[in-house]
């Protein structure tokens, strides 16, 4: 289930993976803390998508301290089963391995940027071949940790699946080949290695992948994809800059009145700075607050019961004359009113089936 919205994006989960190995390599912080995505706001909540440079960029880290296999092997290491949320599962709680990497490859989206990775199977008689494309360069050796990992971690959930170690057929990786193939031989369990490959594939007898998975909960992989379907349709992309900036601010709102000072803070940025981005993207401090407090005052409005005054208290108001007057402004009517409407619309588009609709205007 591919989604252009995720296209340039990564699971956090897959994020929070490479800052766990870039920690245990001793890589400075300083080289990715400022990096969009590695604000703990969005780092450790699972429904932000990480910007896929940045996901990079800690790769590339990452293999200037140690050879790119070396990275490749940690990373798998690392990646317990869950580690990269329902995902994992999906491959897991298959029937078979077989189904639960063909299961893994129709959500790729939900871990992978799938604009510049693809996971794909193809079955010839007594094998089965999983194939990882990236399109990056073979030299490049962050994208060879990726290759190289992607198809470890395959083997691992396949195994996991099975309740078994399973031993490739054969490896071919889109990768030049290192000065030492101990590690990868490690990762796979195989000499059988080829580099320079079109694309990076792992190949498996089909009787391992087709082997009927113990203790296997029947409408399980049923329930899992409908969760990650759910997680793709919520997922927030972090594509730019000002995605970042406004997901401080609406933290900052969450918590009190944000302020010019406590958002810039929260970004680790001088004021000043904070209001030339802004300039720079186009908006000003006061529209991103108007924007916010308006998509907040109407959700109100539409869900809660609340009295006027307390909306206007909760959004940064300063009473509720000034919330009736900023709603006459948006939308040319009385609070009471446009929520009368609002929930009127929202009654009739439940009523034939339809889900209902927040407009921040």
């Amino acid at each position: 289930m591919d989604s252009h919205q995720h296209q340039g994006t990564t699971s956090s989960a897959l994020t929070r993976l490479n800052v766990n190995v870039a920690r245990l390599l001793g890589v400075p912080p300083s080289g990715y803390t400022h990096l969009l995505g590695m604000a703990p706001e969005h780092l450790n909540d699972d429904l932000y998508r990480t910007p896929a440079a940045t996901t990079a960029r800690l790769a590339e880290l990452a293999s200037h301290h140690v050879t790119w296999p070396e990275v490749a092997i940690l990373l798998a290491r690392q990646s317990g089963v869950g580690a990269l949320g329902v995902w994992d599962y999906l491959i897991t709680a298959a029937a078979t391995p077989l189904d639960g990497i063909r299961d893994a490859s129709a959500y790729f989206a939900a871990v992978a940027d799938p604009n510049t990775d693809a996971l794909h199977i193809t079955e010839d008689g007594e094998h089965i071949t999983i194939s990882h494309w990236n399109k990056a360069d073979l030299a490049h050796e962050a994208a060879c940790t990726i290759r190289a990992y992607a198809l470890g971690l395959y083997q691992k959930r396949l195994g996991e699946t099975a309740r078994r170690r399973l031993t490739p057929v054969r490896v071919a990786l889109a990768a030049k080949a290192p000065r030492r193939h101990d590690v990868l031989t490690e990762l796979y369990g195989t000499r059988t290695i080829d580099f320079e490959t079109p694309d990076s594939s792992i190949t498996f007898l089909a009787s391992d992948l087709k082997v009927s998975s113990p203790h296997v909960q029947p409408g399980l992989s049923t329930v899992l994809q409908r969760h990650a379907e759910q997680h793709l349709a919520a997922a927030i992309p972090l594509h730019n800059w000002l995605d970042h900036f406004r997901t401080a601010l609406a933290s900052a709102h969450d918590e009190a009145t944000p302020t010019l000072a406590t958002v810039a803070r929260r970004m680790k940025l001088s004021t000043r700075t904070l209001q030339r981005r802004l300039d720079e993207q186009g908006t000003t401090w006061s529209c991103e607050l108007e924007t916010l407090r308006r998509a907040h005052v109407t959700r109100l409005l539409e869900t809660t019961d609340l009295s006027i005054a307390s909306i206007a208290t909760r959004s940064g108001y300063s009473d509720a004359g000034a919330l009736r007057r900023a709603v006459q402004r948006w939308y040319g009517t009385t609070p009471a009113s446009l929520r009368h409407s609002r929930r009127g619309s929202l009654g009739r588009n439940r009523g034939r089936g339809e889900q209902p609709q927040l407009h921040a205007g």
